[in-house]
């Protein structure tokens, strides 16, 4: 194990998923704990007593929390590992990725989660915004192969896990993200290629599944 690395996680999370895929591109060796987040684990609410929650990072016994905040210290932590930097060193580049991040953050999750927790005219509202969100994003990609420009970087890394759950988006809201957004498909091919990307996202059918459960689970179905 590299430096005594675990990851405390759920398979289904897109931010777990963010973290799994920065040790992938970094080639870090870790230790990957499941959480149970309906009984958490004495080590989770120890290593994240102000949250509670997954992801957290422990490196050499030390809990780094927050999945963005988790991506940013691996790309400082392993800068060289023979892999390109996940932030740009400009200032003002990197001070974009992390505002379009925080945006993907703010945006796509709220309006993502009521894809599948919602009916009716709320349901409606969020497939707008949820289109609305990926459509800003589809015209910052503009005509570069990844956010990051020619390197894959810190807001592909953001927004692509959240493709796994596409699927379950798509068949709670009965649209389709390729018909609005077709670069940003695109894109999320382009990704997919990339070995990291593939072995550390969900499988769509089984979120899914997931989702499907929970929403039975709340009488929304």
């Amino acid at each position: 194990m590299a430096d005594g690395v675990v990851l405390l996680d759920t398979y289904f999370s897109m931010f777990g998923m963010r973290a799994r895929l920065a040790l992938a591109e970094k080639g870090i060796e870790y230790e990957y704990k499941e959480e149970n987040l309906g009984d958490k684990s004495p080590i989770l609410l120890e290593m994240n007593p102000v949250h509670k929650k997954i992801p957290v990072l422990i490196h050499n016994g030390k809990p780094v929390c927050e999945s963005l905040i988790i991506v940013q210290y691996i790309d400082e932590v392993w800068k060289d590992n023979n892999s390109p930097s996940l932030l740009p060193s400009d200032p003002y580049q990197k001070a974009q990725a992390r505002f379009w991040a925080d945006f993907v953050d703010k945006k796509v999750y709220d309006a993502g989660r009521r894809l599948w927790t919602t009916k009716g005219d709320e349901l409606e509202t969020a497939k707008k915004d949820f289109i609305e969100a990926l459509k800003l994003l589809e015209a910052e990609l503009g005509k570069k192969p990844y956010f990051g420009g020619e390197n894959f970087g810190f807001v592909d890394v953001a927004l692509v896990t959240y493709s796994s759950w596409f699927y379950a988006y798509e068949t709670c809201g009965n649209f389709s993200v390729a018909e609005h957004c077709p670069k940003l498909m695109e894109w999320v091919k382009r990704c997919m290629e990339k070995e990291s990307v593939s072995k550390s996202l969900a499988d769509p059918k089984k979120v899914y599944d997931f989702v499907l459960f929970l929403r039975k689970k709340h009488g929304l179905e």
